[in-house]
């Protein structure tokens, strides 16, 4: 036994490669342990430091990482810490700091405990990381797993609220069909290559494994329906409203975006990458599902007067836009749906700390009614929110334009141009909510008739007691930063653009 232990080789661990995971991942022990200890000061300002500065560390680490170039999948192939998951790293990290910052007043985080809201916070962003990253099924499935169950405890933070327990509920029970219906499609993949690695899967399909294989083909449909469930693309999106709007408004500006961008990132890396010799089969089925989703979110949010309803829906259309970059499967592809990603976290993070700002201090909650007049009112509040609201439609001069410009020529050079069509269909049925929100702001009035007034939700319990934007200074710091992102991505888009060249040499596949 000894002589067996002697001869045992320990593994190689690339921990400059690791990094970024470490950061977040041992980030959220040391803030459980930093809990432990009492004291104001320490649940009020040191917790909340301490995860500012496990994402900014792993932010820091993603940035020396890529200037360092490609790195070899480490963790015996199991985990890719390439740009692309770098990219998602960033991004989800930088939500996860725009959280915490629009959490400091936040009722929530009493009711759950600072320590284990920030702290679930950290792990759902190591999820997403290990998910982007994911080379193997198994590690895809533990990266989904951890990414959404922190998110099930967040979304019903708010015990004393009824809402947010629905929210929470909701969340686990649709968010667990979705996690099994990816874990019996993985399965069934696995069943048909006789490997969980996706680059031996590649290798497999066409070789030992038929292309029009059922077992493999039903694996791959019930895996992209799961992926579809997290990113919220119709058919599969019905949690999404309902989600949005009771969970604390912090954590649904988090995962707005965060479960998105590694929902996306993830597909690009099983559609690019292990089922690349399936195109025929899955990129008609992803471009109808990407037209619908387009549809379904627009139109289903122009009746909302909830405004986290109403982005809610707006965020299933955006999943419809970006998925057309995916579906193209090109390089252009790739990047215009980086570029969007980076654009859509901007803009609504501009949009939800408005909320955020409104629903503590109006009496309407999150309704519509909650910006009457802000532009008269509370300016510094009502420019971010206008700026997010034109970004989204896609107005010129604004990320979203430059994003779905991108999408569009993306779509028409990867002959899809009916997808491009149905982007622009969709951005102008868009602005018959989107403008909506800006004339009550600036005009004092909602031109659509879409529920009474009198029935708006107030303003959830425990929530901070102040009546002025002055009083909310790093929620109003937050927005107007976020707008200044959207018009300055608008304005100069190309440093962006050229930065996510580098996320398409994870794939040097790509045309």
């Amino acid at each position: 036994m000894i002589d067996l232990l002697a001869a045992a080789e320990s593994p190689e661990i690339d921990y400059q490669a690791l990094a970024p995971l470490l950061a977040t991942a041992g980030g959220a022990l040391v803030v459980l342990i930093a809990s432990l200890f009492a004291g104001r000061l320490v649940q009020r300002a040191l917790v909340p430091a301490l995860t500012v500065a496990a994402l900014a560390v792993a932010i820091v680490f993603c940035a020396v990482n890529w200037t360092a170039g490609e790195a070899d999948p480490i963790i015996a192939g199991a985990l890719s810490m390439d740009t692309l998951t770098l990219a998602v790293t960033i991004l989800c990290s930088i939500g996860g700091i725009v959280a915490v910052v629009l959490s400091l007043r936040d009722g929530a985080v009493e009711t759950a405990g600072p320590g284990e809201y920030h702290t679930l916070l950290l792990a759902s962003v190591a999820g997403m990381t290990v998910l982007a990253g994911a080379e193997n099924l198994v590690t895809l499935f533990v990266g989904l797993e951890l990414l959404s169950i922190p998110l099930y405890v967040l979304c019903a933070s708010s015990v004393r609220d009824r809402r947010s327990l629905e929210s929470g509920l909701k969340y686990l029970v649709i968010g667990s069909v979705g996690s099994a219906t990816l874990l019996y499609g993985l399965a069934l993949v696995y069943g048909a290559t006789a490997s969980t690695d996706l680059a031996t899967i590649a290798a497999a399909i066409g070789d030992t494994v038929r292309v029009g294989d059922p077992l493999l083909l039903t694996g791959l449909g019930l895996t992209l329906v799961g992926l579809a469930f997290k990113a919220s693309v119709a058919p599969f999106h019905q949690w999404t409203p309902d989600v949005y709007q009771g969970a604390p408004t912090p954590i649904t500006a988090f995962m707005a975006v965060t479960t998105k961008v590694a929902a996306l990132a993830v597909t690009i890396r099983l559609t690019a990458h292990a089922f690349g010799g399936l195109e025929a089969e899955w990129a008609p089925v992803l471009a109808a599902l990407a037209t619908l989703t387009i549809v379904v979110g627009n139109v289903g949010a122009l009746t909302q007067r909830s405004l986290k309803r109403m982005l809610g829906w707006s965020g299933v259309a955006q999943a419809g836009y970006m998925l057309v970059g995916v579906i193209v499967g090109t390089e252009l592809g790739l990047r215009a749906t980086m570029f969007y990603l980076t654009a859509y976290l901007a803009m609504n993070v501009a949009a939800f700390a408005v909320v955020v700002a409104r629903e503590r201090a109006s009496e309407h909650g999150d309704d519509i009614e909650s910006l009457r007049d802000l532009g008269r009112s509370t300016p510094l509040l009502a420019w971010p929110m206008t700026i997010a609201m034109l970004g989204l439609a896609g107005f010129p001069a604004t990320a979203g334009f430059i994003g779905k410009f991108y999408l569009i020529d993306a779509a028409v050079a990867g002959d899809y141009a009916w997808l491009g069509i149905a982007i622009v269909v969709g951005s102008m049925i868009s602005l018959g909510y989107y403008l909506r929100v800006v004339a009550t702001m600036w005009m004092g009035r909602s031109e659509v008739a879409v529920g009474d007034p009198a029935r708006a939700v107030p303003a959830a319990s425990g929530g901070s007691p102040e009546t002025d934007a002055d009083a909310q200074p790093e929620v109003v710091a937050v927005a107007i930063l976020a707008a200044v992102v959207t018009v300055a991505l608008g304005i100069v888009p190309s440093p962006l653009f050229d930065a996510v060249r580098d996320v398409a040499t994870s794939f040097p596949g790509l045309s």
